[in-house]
């Protein structure tokens, strides 16, 4: 309904029309005519009119009022990010998972609710657990109150807490069975049942380093991938399945190397997750050949590709690069028609050692450009009698000793260099054709793409908690937090929707809610949503109430 001036000879009538649908179409439908125009501005009846029908109009002159500073809120309070992800949760079965854990448990605060309250906030605010409590105040969260900042941290050791012994069974060498490992599985066996197998997983590993001793085992010296060497660390390692879903996470002493990890991890996917046959993917950190051996060994029905390293594996550098053969072109789903440097790959057999030679042709001419710069200057300085290079090891591997403390430019190496511009080798016994080999691989990615947002976007590192429990905790709520997280993209993408995670952040945090005082009543005020955020209620369901309303009692 609406109100139209209507031209009809010299003059303009105030018309009050509808819309209404007859079939198809859309017809105008006059319901009142007020006048004339120019009458009814003149004699102020028409300004009459207004403020009589702007007294049964709460909402226009409610925000009116707000938006012009003469309405202060009572109260007001975030209401984007609880909206979305308590339904992400709640999908997720976190809260019936959760609670059927602490069934026999005798917890004196709301436990489910304190660790929904952690992952929200490594979410919406990553950094230090402290401020987790004062943060909770901007937000309108339920069942919340009471909760301080000393139950969080309660929560978190729940979550690493050792299993008894009689449940370690799938433990590691390297780590025992705790109670985030229950959560995982039964997260895993929800989806499995509504959604797929497992018989594809990524794995990959980095490390977080400490502000601190790093609890009583997991903080040890060990390789910083942070470049902290002088700081203990930890080794975090991350299993996804073949759609990308965090799986599991596994911490390991700082001092664990990887290439011991692979088998015990293979041997404890295929006992905690009931599956059969699984094909894992996993980067050449994780790679020698006694991992190799064990993974083909009787008994452990696994699949695998490796990535290799080029230059440490003899039969790769001076047995697969070596061999002729023709590369075939490969395009990937994500990969465009027009790509003017598609994938290409090429099939190697070693005796009955089968490889997948890769090559990007764009990434070996940026090699190629690099080292002829290298070796242009090192040449440079070799002639004018500059040794102080030579230690560098971006230098000291294109030279040779000729006797003495003299260098020269050692050509062969150069050469076996060039061997290597834009090519990675993977190691595999799976069934799949050359280009799907490489494709699968190239989905590591997803791993290594979780890693970053642990690390950046919540805020993991540094870890000042003391106590092994509370430590695997706390890497243990930003897993969770990266599960919703992916349970939101999934969504977002099957609406055809593409959002950056710090615009969509914003945006839902600008949501809000407010409590206005006015004429007696409380009445209950929400912003509309702005940019992204729209996108985010509708993919996962949440339908907003009015834009204003009387408030009984709490607001909810």
């Amino acid at each position: 309904m609406f109100v139209r001036a209507k031209k009809s000879g010299r003059y303009e009538y105030l018309q009050v029309v509808r819309n209404t649908r007859v079939g198809p179409q859309v017809h105008q439908e006059v319901i009142a005519t007020l006048g004339r125009l120019d009458v009814l501005q003149k004699t102020g009846e028409l300004d009459a009119l207004l403020s009589s029908c702007s007294r049964f109009a709460d909402q226009v002159a409610v925000l009116d009022a707000v938006r012009d500073g003469r309405l202060a809120p009572a109260e007001a309070l975030r209401t984007g990010p609880p909206l979305v992800f308590e339904r992400l949760w709640q999908e997720a079965g976190l809260p019936d998972i959760l609670r059927g854990l602490l069934a026999d448990r005798r917890f004196e605060f709301p436990v489910e609710r304190a660790v929904f309250l952690t992952v929200l906030h490594r979410l919406f605010d990553p950094g230090s657990d402290r401020a987790a409590e004062v943060w909770r105040d901007g937000y309108a969260l339920d069942g919340m109150e009471g909760l301080d900042l000393h139950h969080l941290y309660r929560a978190m050791a729940w979550l690493g807490e050792e299993l008894p012994a009689d449940e370690q069974r799938h433990a590691t060498p390297f780590a025992p069975r705790t109670t985030k490992d229950l959560i995982e599985e039964a997260l895993f066996a929800r989806r499995r049942d509504l959604f797929s197998t497992l018989d594809l997983v990524f794995f990959d590993t980095t490390s977080v380093y400490f502000e601190g001793e790093g609890g009583e085992t997991l903080g040890q010296y060990g390789y910083s991938r942070d470049h902290e060497p002088d700081c203990k660390q930890m080794v975090v390692a991350a299993v996804l399945d073949g759609e990308g879903h965090p799986l599991c996470c596994e911490l390991w002493p700082g001092n664990t190397t990887d290439v011991k990890t692979l088998l015990p991890v293979v041997d404890r996917l295929r006992g905690r997750f009931g599956i059969r046959s699984v094909c894992i993917v996993a980067d050449r950190g994780m790679v020698s050949e006694d991992a190799i051996r064990g993974l083909r060994a009787e008994g452990r029905d696994v699949r695998f590709i490796l990535g290799m390293r080029l230059r440490r594996c003899k039969e790769v550098r001076d047995e697969v690069l070596s061999r002729a053969g023709r590369y075939q072109e490969v395009r990937g789903p994500r990969e465009q028609s027009k790509d003017p440097s598609p994938l290409k790959v090429k099939e190697v057999w070693v005796g009955d050692h089968r490889y997948i030679v890769c090559l990007n042709e764009e990434e070996a001419r940026k090699d190629a450009r690099d080292r002829e710069a290298i070796v242009a200057s090192l040449r440079d300085k070799l002639t004018h009698g500059e040794k102080s290079l030579v230690g560098n090891r971006g230098y000291r591997r294109f030279l040779k000793t000729t006797g003495g403390h003299r260098f020269a430019i050692d050509e062969a190496a150069i050469e076996a260099e060039a061997r290597t511009d834009g090519k990675w080798v993977l190691r595999t016994d799976t069934d799949l054709g050359a280009a799907e080999v490489a494709l699968k691989y190239k989905e590591l990615w997803r791993v290594e793409q979780l890693f970053r947002s642990i690390k950046s976007i919540l805020a993991t590192r540094p870890i000042y908690h003391k106590c092994d429990e509370t430590i695997r905790g706390h890497v243990f709520c930003s897993f969770l937090a990266l599960v919703l997280l992916k349970g939101l993209y999934k969504k977002l993408e099957a609406r055809g929707w593409s959002v950056e995670w710090e615009r969509l952040k914003r945006d839902l945090d600008e949501l809000q809610r407010f409590v206005i005082e006015t004429r007696g009543n409380r009445l209950l005020v929400r912003t509309a949503p702005k940019g992204d955020a729209g996108k985010a209620l509708q993919a996962v369901g949440v339908a907003l109430g009015p834009v204003i309303r009387l408030c009984e009692g709490d607001p909810q």
